[in-house]
């Protein structure tokens, strides 16, 4: 049976790096084919290469579609041959309906006149396929991130599409939209569209790949049929990573010290809506050394609380007490709360947590410009220095400190900002979902520097929509519901049962 993709030999280079080296993929026509590896592996340069991101001829080796050579030239070029790519980052246009995003480019229209109705029309058929019961005429501002990737979906389904890529596409979703969107797929491949998934949830790709591809530093490792041969999550990681890994939490001697921070009768109000409170009597404290988790669905208020806490970032109408080493600390703006010895490491990295168009040693200084320079004036030798010493106790995987860091893989881009917050010398640090979007190598790794902050006594307080990491990583998990604390629980005490019965019965 010919394959509909045969990729073969696929090299690029790039200045100092060769992101691909011979890398061979095959799909089978209906299939839905998942593409692993850890982050800078390669995988969204290979969707690029084969989605003419980057043209023919700008890579070697030779993309074989439907029994023919293809050299596409750009994107437009392969979405005539039906191929069409759904990014990580959702390329919808916010005061846009969804009927002008789904035909954005592609629009129904006679002599220069857009036919209303008939694309109205067209998009209630559309959006009936994804299972969205939004009018056409929603603006997309108005939807969830996991309606706006149905919406992505939609899309790609007027372009009559036959095969269909999804760079990580439940990376921002909740537990019960990533469900929806798994359902969606199975339901796409039951209707004859042949599917790529690049995504790191292992738990995902077994539930919905019939084949699956495992990519390591810009190299094949292997291909597994999951319809003849066993695909567990642990053959999945060990093609990942090189090696096995028989725990995904390092061991930590947890020994709590003194206080560190006490947060006490915390209300915060909605930003816009001065009726609306958000934020709800909470009361937490976090001690030397230890790791505190937060836990609680989307919406429940986690990230809120963090930005209120550091420097007011959120909200209005705050009430309520900060005391860091039993002293009352003023975080009413931002530059207070890191002078107070606060950090937050936003859960959206590459919106708030970098300059994506400058380097890594400007990136890593940021938060801390006073370390770096004298009468206000910046030591570039300094900052390279800084720069160069975080690079190697982050393990920073670049040919320089000079890279952009928007050219950095999600998990070299999230140390970036750890580092940018550790050389600000906090006591506590809040990490707002510190994995999202990152390998499992690449987890393994911030776990251990979490671990390390612990360790030199500092209190780290983690949000974390994964459950399994907030019981490997926490001394003791918080459970927010509504904007309130549901209650608290012990290592000893925590599962994800008993985290759950908290939130749907308090």
């Amino acid at each position: 049976m010919t394959p509909l993709l045969q990729m073969q030999s696929i090299t690029k280079e790039f200045p100092g790096v060769k992101a691909l080296d011979q890398v061979n993929l095959k799909v089978m026509e209906g299939e839905i084919h998942a593409i692993c590896g850890e982050n800078g592996a390669g995988k969204s340069t290979l969707m690029k290469v084969l989605s003419g991101v980057y043209p023919a001829g700008s890579y070697d080796g030779e993309i074989h579609y439907d029994g023919q050579l293809a050299e596409f030239r750009d994107i437009s070029d392969s979405e005539k041959r039906g191929i069409i790519i759904i990014h990580q980052e959702l390329a919808l246009v916010p005061l846009l309906s969804i009927a002008e995003n789904i035909f954005l480019g592609n629009e129904r229209a006679s002599k220069g006149v857009i036919d209303w109705r008939s694309t109205f029309a067209k998009t209630e058929d559309l959006l009936k396929k994804v299972g969205l019961r939004e009018s056409p005429g929603t603006l997309i501002e108005k939807l969830g991130v996991g309606k706006q990737q149905l919406v992505e979906i939609a899309k790609a389904l007027s372009k009559e599409v036959r095969l269909l890529i999804l760079d990580e596409p439940t990376a921002a979703l909740s537990e019960a939209d990533s469900q929806a969107l798994l359902d969606l797929m199975l339901e796409l491949k039951a209707q004859g569209v042949t599917q790529i998934i690049i995504s790191h949830k292992l738990n995902e790709v077994r539930r919905v790949a019939d084949t699956v591809t495992v990519i390591r530093d810009g190299t094949t490792v292997s291909t597994i049929d999951a319809r003849t041969e066993a695909v567990t999550e642990d053959r999945i990681v060990r093609d990942m990573v090189g090696r096995d890994m028989a725990n995904r939490y390092p061991e930590r001697d947890r020994r709590a010290g003194e206080m560190l921070m006490e947060v006490s009768d915390w209300n915060v109000w909605h930003p816009e809506h001065n009726d609306r409170q958000i934020i709800k009597n909470i009361n937490l404290n976090v001690r030397a050394g230890e790791v505190v988790g937060i836990a609680g669905l989307m919406g429940s208020g986690r990230t809120e609380l963090a930005m209120s806490i550091f420097g007011r970032s959120y909200g209005q109408n705050i009430s309520g007490e900060v005391k860091l080493k039993g002293q009352v600390a003023n975080v009413k703006e931002i530059d207070k709360a890191i002078d107070a010895g606060l950090a937050y490491v936003t859960e959206d990295r590459k919106s708030l947590g970098l300059v994506l168009d400058e380097n890594i040693r400007t990136n890593v200084t940021l938060a801390n410009l006073e370390g770096v320079s004298r009468s206000g004036v910046i030591n570039e030798n300094a900052e390279t220095t800084v720069a160069e010493k975080y690079r190697a106790a982050m393990n920073i995987r670049t040919p320089s400190v000079f890279q952009k860091v928007g050219n950095l893989s999600g998990g070299n881009q999230q140390k970036v900002v750890l580092s940018k917050w550790l050389f600000a010398e906090p006591e506590v640090l809040i990490l707002d979902e510190p994995t999202r979007g990152i390998d499992v190598g690449a987890k393994y790794e911030i776990y251990n520097i979490i671990n390390d902050l612990s360790a030199q006594g500092k209190g780290v307080l983690m949000i974390s929509s994964e459950m399994p990491e907030l019981l490997g990583m926490c001394d003791r998990i918080y459970v927010m519901n509504e904007g309130a604390f549901v209650g608290e629980l012990t290592a000893a005490e925590a599962s994800q049962e008993r985290i759950m019965s908290l939130i749907v019965t308090e």
